[in-house]
């Protein structure tokens, strides 16, 4: 069932079939079987039943025809809604904030993961106490994230949930200081944080596997990965970096929920370059992207600033070809640069790498050097010590050469290269050169 009036200007962009879709989607990422999906426009909500008195009755007949056993109301329901809901429809309602909790539940693995879910699921009971887990429990043999239904009583009592709210948030600060030790450690080495970050399903996890060669849990289904995952990345010209991959985003992610992952998602807010992949093959993709962006806001981060900030436009491969982006990085000032791609068939991505490490070598020095006679024999290892950004090779034999190295390169460098000039900051802040590819036959 739909969740926004069709004057509601926040879902102005999105079609009524992709909202019913994403609905369904989300109920049967916890394997649940749909029995129908309806959109209900709504030119006001009533306070009692958010529904109003015919559509409620309309909606009590088919649920009993088709004997359903769970409603999930695709909006937010106050605690009086749902009991009444529940009392007209004869069934369990659960409603939007209570559907990803669920989902989030499942797909939690780490002992922090885990600690974040259930938190955000005791604030969100704070107000009901009402059993409104164990239904599925009931319903499918139970996940288990808290406990089962012996468990579920501390949702009876307020001033127990107020405890054990208190003991977990004492458990996740200490997990949140383990964190920022690890955080701090990174620090210490050379490498870059480069983030992931994009609405549910955008293909996140299948291109942190592309550029990572690894094989975490990458499949069609809204938040098929929930916990953070860290690995090296290596660029194309030597410079090594730390992609993280994150938890997807979705409209209306209840709030209690962003600050319960806060912890985790500093990743995103410390990291030095964030790729925010989108689904551009999705009718709805504006509008998911404009959800992303305000959940960036919540926890945060500068989405102004669009030099730290890369739009990947991913499954390409799914469009039409007339409709398809050009597979040229577009750049606009004030914008952040576009990279059209392809996770799945690889489309793009070496495009991508190469603009990722410029970005974040942007601020490492850059050096010019000649070389002639039997200097020229060494001409290959600028390009095998960092991005030759222009070369110059004149009349008399001489190489006039341009490269930016990356820092765990610039000893050797140095040591190959002793007569490179540095050059001055203006000069490096004016550059806007593409890196150079190696070309053996070029008066080598």
């Amino acid at each position: 069932m739909r969740r926004r009036a069709e004057g509601d200007p926040r879902g102005a962009a999105r079609s009524t079939e992709a909202r019913v879709e994403e609905a369904i989607g989300l109920a049967r990422a916890i394997e649940l079987d749909v029995v129908e999906g309806i959109a209900v426009p709504l030119p006001m909500f009533k306070p009692a039943t958010l529904f109003g008195s015919g559509k409620v009755a309309e909606l009590a007949e088919r649920i009993e025809a088709d004997h359903v056993g769970l409603v999930i109301v695709d909006h937010a329901l106050t605690p009086v809604q749902q009991q009444n809901l529940e009392k007209e429809w004869g069934t369990k309602v659960i409603d939007r904030t209570g559907l990803i909790l669920e989902i989030f539940g499942e797909r939690a693995q780490t002992k922090e993961g885990t600690l974040q879910v259930e938190l955000a699921h005791l604030n969100y009971q704070k107000s009901r106490l009402v059993r409104s887990w164990t239904h599925l429990e009931r319903q499918r043999g139970g996940f288990g994230f808290l406990g089962g239904p012996g468990e579920t009583q501390i949702e009876a009592d307020k001033r127990a949930l107020q405890e054990r709210i208190s003991r977990i948030e004492h458990e996740l600060e200490t997990v949140v200081r383990t964190r920022r030790l690890q955080r701090e450690n990174r620090r210490k080495t050379p490498h870059p944080i480069v983030a992931l970050v994009g609405y549910t399903n955008a293909g996140k996890s299948t291109l942190f596997n592309t550029l990572t060669q690894s094989d975490i849990f990458a499949k069609d289904l809204l938040f098929a990965t929930l916990d953070p995952t860290l690995r090296r990345l290596k660029l194309p010209h030597g410079t090594e970096a730390i992609l993280s991959d994150t938890v997807g985003f979705i409209s209306d992610l209840p709030t209690h929920l962003v600050a319960a992952f806060r912890a985790t998602l500093e990743e995103v807010i410390e990291a030095t370059l964030i790729l925010h992949v989108r689904d551009i093959a999705h009718e709805d993709t504006e509008a998911q992207a404009h959800d992303v962006m305000t959940v960036l806001e919540q926890l945060g981060v500068e989405v102004g600033k669009t030099d730290r900030l890369i739009e990947v436009w991913n499954k390409i491969d799914l469009m039409p070809e007339d409709a398809r982006p050009s597979g040229r990085i577009q750049t606009e000032k004030g914008k952040p640069a576009i990279v059209p791609i392809s996770a799945l068939t690889g489309e793009g991505v070496q495009a991508l790498l190469e603009l990722v490490e410029k970005r974040l070598n942007e601020d490492r020095p850059v050096f010019t050097l000649s070389l002639a006679g039997d200097a020229l024999s060494r001409l290959h290892r600028l390009y095998d010590l960092g991005e030759v950004l222009s070369r110059d090779d004149q009349e008399d034999g001489t190489t006039v050469a341009r490269i930016r190295v990356p820092e765990k390169y610039e000893a050797t460098f140095h040591r190959e290269f002793p007569g490179a000039r540095l050059q001055v900051a203006a000069e490096k802040a004016k550059d806007e050169t593409d890196p150079q590819p190696w070309d053996p036959m070029k008066n080598t």
